[in-house]
């Protein structure tokens, strides 16, 4: 399956109908025998519900998300009930999802929906863009899947599929080069399905085939969690949602941690609106 060679036929014939019309089958086919169609969020079009799960789909990968999205839209059915819950419930919620950042963002955003928009979610990647904690590709994402635009843009998996398929040999490729490609095999009317389905391919081959993204030059690797900033992050904050308030040497004592690492977290996660602090005690923001 992944052998297809589009490639040769794209350096010979370059951007034709035929081209895209086989590419598009290819990519349909797989889809429906092998897509995942079981997802939650696949079956709405709420552009809140849309927002929550791709959010969380920006750094977790696909299982977590399965299992914790439910359960968060248990707890924060609409845009308003997240809007006006408490943070330390929002991060409680998002417990086992990572970049806990990103719950305070959606929050933040939902609140900026309520208040500033009279609860409807933009449709356009330029406006869905100056909501907090959404970049261009998540930006996108949105308006596909909630409002099936026809919009351009390039993710991991995505870059994944057009770098293996259309660039045989090549040892860099950049996004450039990848862009008008991604625009040309765009099917018209059918843009939700269309990413859903390269998505799931790009999943799938990156268990298969390895992964091409090496060969981008917008490729970075991921730093190893163990030990890392982002795990001393995780603990003190898991911690400190149990206990409520704290001091650095019991939160140190209690995740394992140096005091110092310990006070640098607290201090970081202060000024980013997760706790405050009063004479040396941190306290989760509510």
């Amino acid at each position: 399956m992944f052998e297809t060679d589009f490639s040769s036929r794209l350096q010979e014939e370059g951007v034709t109908p035929s081209l895209i019309a086989d590419f598009q089958d290819f990519v349909f086919s797989f889809y429906e025998s092998c897509g995942r169609h079981d997802m939650e969020w696949r079956h709405t079009t709420d552009p809140y519900l849309i927002t929550v799960s791709e959010i969380m789909l920006q750094q977790t990968q696909v299982p977590r998300v399965a299992e914790i999205f439910p359960r968060f839209i248990e707890q924060f059915p609409t845009a308003e009930s997240l809007a006006d819950a408490a943070d330390a419930e929002v991060l409680s919620a998002w417990q086992g999802m990572g970049y806990n950042r990103r719950a305070l963002y959606l929050k933040k955003l939902c609140r900026m929906v309520t208040d500033e928009l009279g609860g409807v979610f933009p449709a356009t990647p330029a406006e869905l863009e100056k909501l907090p904690g959404i970049g261009k590709a998540t930006s996108c994402s949105i308006s596909a899947f909630a409002y099936n635009a026809p919009v351009v843009f390039i993710e991991t998996n995505i870059r994944r599929v057009f770098i293996h398929f259309f660039f045989r040999g090549r040892e860099t490729v950049d996004d450039a080069e990848i862009f008008p490609l991604v625009e040309a095999m765009l099917p018209a009317g059918r843009s939700r399905e269309w990413y859903w389905a390269l998505m799931d391919l790009g999943t799938e081959m990156k268990r298969a085939v390895g992964n091409p993204n090496r060969k981008s030059r917008q490729y970075v690797k991921q730093s190893k969690f163990e030990g890392s900033h982002r795990q001393v992050r995780g603990a003190v904050l898991k911690e400190m949602l149990m206990r409520g308030s704290s001091s650095v040497e019991e939160v140190s004592k209690a995740v394992g941690f140096p005091a110092e690492s310990v006070s640098l977290v607290l201090s970081e996660m202060e000024k980013e609106g997760f706790f405050v602090c009063e004479d040396g005690v941190f306290r989760v923001c509510r």
